[in-house]
């Protein structure tokens, strides 16, 4: 049974005139551990669909199903629950929190959720991401490409069912932006973390199991790369 459903998903703002259509019908299937690029020129709504996605953003009209359920049948309180334990949100801007260190920015999801950290795992994360030296220092104390790994880290914390990614090496160079790459790639094949990337780079988006083309508000092609 695949992982996630998209069912002629819609978003449309504004109303007559000044009525802009970000999705139209948007309709597709991600199985369990696939790698998934989504590109697309900018305003073409690949944005808005990761937000649709992760629960961040509801539909105009339309279905996103996870493991079977219906998303968007829950309330705002249940739909805070489903992100923070269902969804690793990775963005370009890392958000992490300026006054809390590398340790309390990747065990802050799990804190928030009122559950223990899971030391074991903790401790795995920080050594993937070459971060154990760095655990007690805070974002400005770190480089771009460690900021972003800490993102990742924290997005992986809560073992969650999907990863979706939002131009995650769009504000690093290039030798950043591959070894984050590699980081991503390595939670797709080490803990067959499913993953979806949002990206307007062709040399990423050839990375991927599977790459979905999105213009003006469609999927203009879903084509797989590797299986």
């Amino acid at each position: 049974m695949e992982l996630l459903k998209a069912e002629h998903l819609s978003k449309v703002y504004g109303t007559g005139e000044n009525e802009v259509r970000a999705l139209d019908d948007v309709s597709f299937l991600i199985q369990p551990g696939e790698f998934v690029a989504i590109i697309g020129p900018s305003g073409s709504g690949k944005s808005t669909l990761l937000h649709i996605l992760g629960g961040v953003d509801r539909p105009t009209s339309g279905h996103v199903y996870l493991d079977g359920k219906d998303v968007y049948s829950q309330n705002e309180e249940q739909l805070a629950i489903f992100r923070r334990r269902e969804v690793g949100l990775i963005y370009q801007f890392y958000n992490l929190i300026p006054v809390l260190d590398v340790e309390e920015n990747l065990t802050l999801p799990v804190l928030m959720d009122g559950r223990k950290v899971n030391k074991e795992r903790l401790e795995e994360l920080l050594e993937i991401l070459d971060l154990k030296k760095r655990r007690n220092h805070l974002p400005n104390q770190l480089s771009g490409g460690q900021q972003q790994r800490v993102s990742i880290g924290r997005a992986l914390m809560n073992a969650p069912a999907i990863v979706l990614a939002d131009e995650p090496t769009g504000n690093l160079d290039s030798r950043n932006s591959q070894e984050i790459m590699e980081l991503l790639k390595l939670s797709n094949q080490k803990y067959g973390q499913t993953l979806v990337i949002i990206t307007h780079d062709e040399n990423i988006a050839l990375q991927a199991d599977r790459i979905i083309s999105i213009e003006d508000g469609r999927v203009a092609r879903d084509e797989v790369i590797r299986r």
